[in-house]
């Protein structure tokens, strides 16, 4: 069974009450599946409109595609 842990929440930039919920969700696909990270938006602050699931595995890439974005924009 899943259990999820949040890890953070951040503001969402450009709104008034928008946030970026981060957690940790343990076995997400059923038994003995890996940990992933969940990455969700709620615009409202409450209900998260989009989620994104990343495993572990793949944060370091992700993170560096992420700053090439930045720095790219």
């Amino acid at each position: 069974m899943s259990e999820v842990t949040e890890l953070a929440k951040i503001p969402l930039s450009g709104t008034k009450k928008g946030i970026i919920s981060i957690s940790n969700v343990t076995e997400p696909y059923g038994k003995g599946s890996e940990d992933i990270v969940s990455i969700g938006i709620a615009l409202n602050g409450k209900d998260i409109e989009w989620k994104s699931h990343i495993p572990y595995a793949n944060i370091d890439e992700v993170i560096e595609v992420l700053q090439n974005a930045k720095v790219n924009k």
